[in-house]
Formats: C-alpha cells, structure tokens, sequence
C-alpha cells in the first residue's frame, strides 16, 4: 500500500529508526492527527522497539475538546500497550506560547524523571511553517534553520508531509480529536497555514521547497558556527553562568562577535535577541574592566580583567537598557 508516494511501512520504519537511537523514548501525544499516527506507528513496532516507550498527553484546560483529547490519548495508549502519564495546567492560558510553555514544562518533567528523550510528532509542513514564522519576525541565520537545528527533541516526521500522515490515518483508521483552535485566525501560525500560505504556493508553487532550503543551508551555518564557537575558551560557573575568556575574543570584528555571542550564550541556556547580541559585540571591543551591561530576559554580562561573565542578574537592575 502506497499513500502519498510514501510506503506505510517507510513511515513507520521512520519512527521504528528514530525510537531506536533512544534508550527510553516518551512520546508527546496531544490527540490530534499527527500525534495519534506517531502513536499508532509505534504502535505496530516489533515488541522489543515497544518496551522503553511511555506516552505523554497534557491537557490544557482550554474546553471540552481538550478533556476529550486528553482521555482518547490514555484510551488508545492503553489498548496499545504503552503507559499513559497525563498532565494537566494549572491555569488556563490563552496564547499560544502559554500553552507551549505549560505543555513543555510537563513533556521535560517526564522525560528527566525517567532519564528519556522527547518525541514528537513534527512534520515537514511544521518545518516550512516554522521556516515563515522566523522570516516575518526577522530572524537570523540561527532562527531560520527552524526544525532543522541540531536539537534533543527526536522528530522522526520531520520529511514526511501531513498529507502523508492523513493517509496514513484514513489506511489504517487512527482515532484524533479535532482542536478548535487550529482553525482560529487570531493565531498567526493558523493564519499562514491556512491563508498565507496557500496564496502564495498558488503563485508560486515551488515557495516551500525555497524556504526548506534557506533552513537547510542556515542549519549547515548553525553546525559550522558551533565548530567555530568551539575555538573558544568558556567554562561554566558553579552557580550558573559563563565565564568567556577575552584573549578568545580577541582579533574578532563586530560582525563575527555578533555570529559568536548567540552561540556562546546558548552553552548557558541564554537566548540572546538581535539587540542584544549587538550590543554584546561593541562591549566585548569597547567596554571597560569592571564594566557591566543588562540584556533583555533577565541577564547581564560582567568585564572581568581576564575575562567576561555571563549569567543572570544577581539583583533588579533600576532599569532595563535593552
């Protein structure tokens, strides 16, 4: 049986090949179609590729269909198998990323518990979405790797399209609850989902397949930038933090700062914005020893003689310079 130029059994030789470089594996199930086949997927995996899978929903609260989902995750993981871990959030959010955040939050709690990797259902058309979304919020290099930057979260549907799981799902009649949100404008991912998008596919319909490879090739540039901030001497502080040393940092223009510092502030779980990483490369050239400067998301970064220091605000700043 072939379904959208993809074997069935190539789809789930994708999730077979992906759980298998994992010790333990949770899967984040949510009920809806793409995560129901990765459950289902899993699901018809041989027995000994089954043992070290836990399946983990989260309900958000957010109405009925949540609730719905939630149970049909736990029925299905049930009647497959699997052991079922559901969360639920404490308070109901209403973006976005407050759900993203709050689900996040549990799939990281499970996984750490049971020392196991996160697995998910994200797609190709996930990918190309994502890809967008950074170019309209202007991103960099970094950012528009999307889905493609190195990461732990295992995505063994990363190159299959969700046309592809929809088959899959009608072939072999996988259960899924409809989220009312996904059809809801006011989000922007559903507004070039199903709006944007399309529009431009129909004038140009080799759009995606463009924005697939500016993620590839910015993927390859994150790869090549994580070798070249390698070079660099660092070293974690005890209480959090990075110390960088400055003769690393010497010899390096401000536009090579500039590609360094996200980089270097990723190895300490710091996400640094464009102004901030500005702002960080003309302080590394002109600031003083002794000096300090404040960066947005709580973080400072400190000239010590011999080197500079990264790390979370020891006290509230009186203001906020960027």
């Amino acid at each position: 049986m072939t379904i959208a130029g993809v074997e069935a059994s190539q789809l789930e030789s994708a999730v077979g090949s992906a759980l298998g470089d994992c010790a333990h594996a949770v899967l984040a199930v949510s009920g809806g179609l793409d995560s129901m086949v990765l459950l289902t997927a899993a699901a018809r995996l041989p027995a000994r590729a089954r043992r070290n899978i836990l399946v983990a929903t989260f309900d958000h609260g957010t109405g009925k269909a949540a609730g719905r989902a939630a149970a049909l995750v736990a029925r299905h993981a049930f009647r497959s198998g699997f052991l079922c871990v559901t969360g639920r959030a404490s308070t109901v959010g209403t973006r976005e990323e407050e759900w993203r955040r709050g689900r996040w939050a549990f799939l990281q709690q499970v996984a750490d518990k049971r020392d196991s990797s996160v697995v998910t259902a994200h797609n190709l058309d996930d990918q190309i979405e994502t890809v967008f979304m950074r170019i309209l919020r202007d991103a960099g290099p970094r950012g528009l790797a999307g889905l493609y930057a190195e990461s732990e979260i295992v995505r063994p549907f990363l190159n299959i399209s969700r046309a592809t799981l929809a088959e899959y799902a009608e072939l072999y009649h996988v259960p899924f609850v409809r989220d009312p949100s996904n059809s809801d404008r006011k989000h922007l991912r559903n507004r070039i989902r199903l709006d944007i998008l399309p529009s431009i596919v129909k004038r140009n319909p080799g759009f995606p397949d463009e924005l697939l490879t500016l993620a590839r090739k910015s993927a390859d540039w994150r790869r090549s930038l994580e070798d070249l901030a390698g070079t660099v001497e660092s070293e974690s502080e005890r209480e959090g933090g990075l110390r960088i040393s400055r003769s690393s940092l010497q010899g390096y223009d401000a536009d090579c700062l500039r590609v360094l510092w996200p980089a270097l502030a990723a190895r300490a779980s710091v996400v640094m914005d464009r102004r901030g990483t500005h702002r960080a490369a003309e302080f590394t050239i002109k600031g003083a020893t002794g000096g300090t400067i404040q960066l947005s998301g709580g973080v400072e970064i400190v000239m010590r003689r011999d080197h500079m220091l990264l790390r979370r605000w020891r006290s509230q700043p009186t203001e906020i310079e960027a």
